[in-house]
């Protein structure tokens, strides 16, 4: 059986076991392992930090690797990773989006309103994922078809989603607990099957998911393709502005999932934005690997990079340090990281063995 590694537009695929002991043997191992590493190599930093951290945890607070404490990091990160996901295809092609934490909000207060007049609980999450979709569409047709930069794009949104969630309430929060089909999404984010949340295993499906889409379609070829050099992707036959739009379609998708998660864990529709929230999504994505200039990265990285951030802020919270400390934190890391990433692509690291830029 094959063994696929997905990261980075590229896949790692061997194909028999290798005996060293056949002719060419050593060479077919030692390209499988290049291949690997070569894979791996932009989350090579982030991979070793978090496992010093979690021994590091796990030694000084017990309570640290308990199942329960676990599932209370997955549970706290699920949003974060949701958006991050979607950060990730963003930052691939090339461009980052600002707005996605105001999107969120905005998506929740529309899944508050819904359910609050009468539409039952299917209809509101497919309203919320749809209009989570629409704030997409509208960020990607002005950057790509109206060829506004992505920054003014973005940070325009950004405060455009922000006053649309404050205004379509008063400011006031919604809750959600007592609404009539709020009950599915409430049981969705909270309960578990042996003993595995179903954030969890949702949370699996959606990284599966987005990394067999970056890997395996034309769009996420066509993404990285972008991303490397958005000219010579079009001299090529791509369509540059259809995927720059769909890239933020699926940013806005993520919005919208992201806002259920949010609103289902708070029991409440909050019009008010956790001002770490971007600067956390956007972290945990460079932090991952992925290069902020685009084409190079994927989600795996990103996991790691939301992992990461959030043992972190679980060990801050455990150790008893205060919670503002969080935003100094995450910034501190991501100006380490994307720094070493330089370094690294500009030939002052040398990594062993020879290891370079993809």
């Amino acid at each position: 059986m094959s063994t696929d590694v997905i990261e980075g537009g590229r896949v790692a695929q061997p194909e028999d076991p290798v005996d060293p002991t056949e002719p060419g043997g050593r060479a077919r191992l030692a390209s499988v392992w290049a291949e690997l590493r070569r894979v791996s190599g932009r989350s090579t930093g982030v991979i070793a930090g978090l496992v010093i951290l979690c021994i590091y945890l796990a030694i000084t607070e017990p309570i640290f690797a308990t199942w329960g404490n676990i599932t209370n990091v997955v549970a706290g990160n699920s949003v974060i990773l949701v958006l991050a996901i979607g950060a990730t295809f963003v930052i691939l092609s090339g461009g980052i989006d600002l707005s996605t934490a105001a999107a969120g909000a905005a998506a929740g207060m529309v899944f508050g309103l819904l359910l609050e007049h009468g539409a039952g609980g299917l209809l509101a999450v497919l309203g919320t994922l749809a209009f989570g979709l629409l704030l997409g569409f509208v960020n990607g047709f002005l950057i790509s078809y109206i060829k506004i930069p992505f920054l003014v794009v973005t940070l325009g949104t950004l405060s455009v989603f922000e006053s649309f969630g404050l205004v379509v309430n008063g400011g006031k929060t919604i809750n959600t607990f007592s609404l009539g089909g709020f009950s599915a999404v409430y049981k969705f984010t909270l309960n578990d099957v042996a003993g595995i949340p179903y954030l969890l295993i949702f949370d699996v499906i959606l990284v599966v998911v987005a990394a067999l889409v970056l890997r395996f379609t034309s769009l996420g070829r066509s993404i990285y393709a972008i991303g490397s050099n958005s000219e010579a992707a079009r001299l090529n036959g791509i369509n540059v502005a259809r995927t720059t739009l769909l890239v933020y379609v699926i940013a806005g998708l993520c919005a919208g999932i992201g806002a259920l998660v949010q609103v289902g864990r708070l029991t409440g529709a909050s019009p008010n934005i956790d001002s770490t929230l971007l600067l956390t999504v956007i972290a945990a994505v460079l932090i991952g690997g992925t290069a902020y200039t685009g084409g190079e990265g994927g989600v795996g990285g990103t996991v790691l990079g939301v992992l990461f951030l959030g043992i972190i802020q679980n060990g801050l919270t455990l150790s008893d340090v205060s919670t503002f400390w969080r935003g100094t934190v995450n910034g501190v890391v991501l100006i380490v990281a994307v720094a070493l990433g330089v370094a690294r692509d500009r030939g002052w690291l040398r990594l062993p063995g020879g290891l370079r830029r993809g």
